[in-house]
């Protein structure tokens, strides 16, 4: 997960202390001594079952029962755990979360525990009612997924209306005081509305905007990747628009995630754009090491049925299950290879990903994309867009 607002603006975010090792003067949070320490944030897909048949869906999730899913008692049993364990952030997600039948026990009990709840939604379900009910639990961030303006946030949510409702759910979110956010899978379809998207984001005043780079997962695999041009051109019009918000006085946080060679691409336009800049951006590139640190150590998710994985889009590697062992056991003692691996990856990398010269602020991409396309987690990753020129001649 790459800060442009940190990073390219150099305006502080309240997660600086665990993303980059410098602590925000907003909130006075201690940072880990090495990314390589932090304890996980877990993605915790509470239910399968879903309201919209998403295209892009990682866990193809549809509207109907998944049979084995957790019971209250063992999802309370994973709450304590993962309070114990002193994770840095629960992220609860679905299928859509808000289906669970005990969703609002579930959570409430994870904030009893002291645990720092996230939610990841597709907003059809939240109405006034149910964003007043988020407010008072106590969700630090409610992240709302928007994929186009009109007809293309319908074509791809499989649901003509969606949009509507979920532009219902930001202003109730709002309206109640919930911190909410735009989580958004870049894709042909959304970067061609990507103008829109950001005038979206203006309008109706949206605290946090989330990019994530497509992964070919469940359903996801039947869309088109993004060739490289297209990303870095996206990736272009998100700063400049992200600066102007900054310069204007009214900061948003807005972040990448899953292609950590969006920090390289980030650092070459800082260091075109504003060199004395450049060094402290890459030295907080270079404490967070983008993948190195990422799945497997940074990230960690628990599936429906409590399979461990390393996260939520890397399902066909499990490394235990929290029916038969605590999560905390699972991460700390790892026995898996994959996870063994996935500590130590650098030297496992192969092709372009081994010789890169922002191998020590990249760290290899994201590897499930990787193990996705050629079968090897540690083949190149295929979603990279840096050139062949900037990753054999850049000056790090």
């Amino acid at each position: 997960m790459l800060n442009i607002t940190k990073l390219y603006c150099g305006v502080s975010q309240p997660a600086d202390a665990l993303r980059y090792g410098e602590a925000s003067r907003r909130t006075h949070a201690i940072a880990p001594r090495t990314a390589a320490e932090r304890k996980p944030i877990v993605v915790w897909n509470l239910t399968r079952r879903c309201n919209l048949k998403c295209l892009h869906c990682y866990s193809d999730s549809d509207a109907r029962e998944y049979p084995g899913e957790l019971t209250f008692e063992q999802c309370r049993a994973v709450v304590d755990d993962l309070a114990n364990f002193a994770i840095p952030g629960l992220l609860l997600s679905g299928g859509e979360p808000l289906i669970h039948p005990r969703f609002f026990d579930i959570a409430g009990y994870a904030r009893q525990r002291g645990l720092r709840l996230t939610l990841s939604t597709n907003g059809t379900l939240i109405d006034h009612e149910t964003a007043q009910k988020l407010k008072a639990i106590g969700f630090a961030y409610i992240g709302i997924s928007l994929d186009g303006i009109g007809a293309t946030h319908d074509y791809f949510r499989g649901r003509r209306g969606a949009f509507e409702k979920t532009v219902q759910a930001f202003r109730h979110c709002k309206a109640a005081g919930q911190k909410v956010g735009l989580r958004l899978t870049l894709s042909r379809n959304t970067i061609q509305d990507l103008d829109r998207i950001l005038d979206f984001v203006e309008q109706e005043d949206i605290d946090r905007v989330c990019f994530y780079h497509l992964v070919y997962s469940g359903r996801g695999v039947n869309l088109q990747s993004v060739d490289s041009a297209s990303t870095r051109g996206a990736l272009d019009k998100i700063m400049d628009r992200t600066a102007g918000w900054a310069r204007s006085g009214r900061v948003r946080e807005v972040l990448t995630v899953d292609q950590p060679a969006d920090g390289a691409y980030l650092y070459l336009r800082v260091r075109r754009e504003d060199p004395g800049r450049a060094a402290h951006v890459l030295k907080l590139l270079q404490w967070n090491g983008g993948g190195a640190h990422g799945s497997g150590i940074g990230i960690g998710n628990i599936d429906t049925q409590g399979n461990v994985h390393p996260d939520q889009f890397w399902q066909t590697v499990t490394f235990g299950n929290v029916k038969e062992r605590p999560f905390s056991d699972i991460w700390s003692h790892p026995q898996h290879p994959t996870l063994l691996g996935l500590r130590d990856r650098l030297p496992r990398l192969k092709g372009r990903c081994r010789s890169c010269a922002f191998l020590a602020i990249c760290g290899g991409g994201f590897r499930v994309r990787a193990a996705q396309v050629y079968g090897d987690p540690w083949a190149p990753d295929p979603g990279c867009h840096l050139t062949d020129e900037e990753i054999k001649s850049a000056q790090c």
